[in-house]
């Protein structure tokens, strides 16, 4: 019957995740997102290491949810907004081919990409 519940830790990760959320500017929206797409990679990676499928696949999940609301949260077509949709539509891509084909390399490498983009976008170069 316990089976079910949800963890202590991960309920107070949730809710500390929709207090941000919920209190949040546009740019830091943006900037939870990336924290959330890198620490779901960086959580695959150590998952796929460590054996432990169920955490791997959520985290690869929480990856491309991730990247969905970056990509939702563009507007307009100038060349700056396409390119971060055409970057985001294949980030999308190859970790969901991770998914099938695990590839902890190529994660690693998204992973760090978008820590570097985050730093440029709010800054911290």
């Amino acid at each position: 019957m316990l089976s079910g519940r949800v963890h202590p830790a991960e309920a107070y990760r949730q809710v500390e995740f929709d207090a941000r959320v919920h209190g949040a500017s546009p740019q830091e929206l943006v900037s939870i997102c990336f924290e959330q797409l890198t620490g779901a990679l960086g959580t695959a990676i150590h998952a796929q290491e460590t054996g432990d499928p169920v955490l791997r696949s959520r985290s690869l999940s929480r990856a491309v949810s991730s990247l969905l609301a970056l990509e939702m949260g563009l507007s307009g077509d100038d060349p700056v907004v396409m390119a971060m949709r055409d970057l985001y539509g294949r980030a999308r891509s190859s970790i969901l081919s991770c998914a099938v084909q695990f590839d902890a390399d190529r994660l690693d490498h998204i992973r760090r990409d978008f820590i570097d983009i985050h730093a440029a976008l709010s800054g911290s170069t």
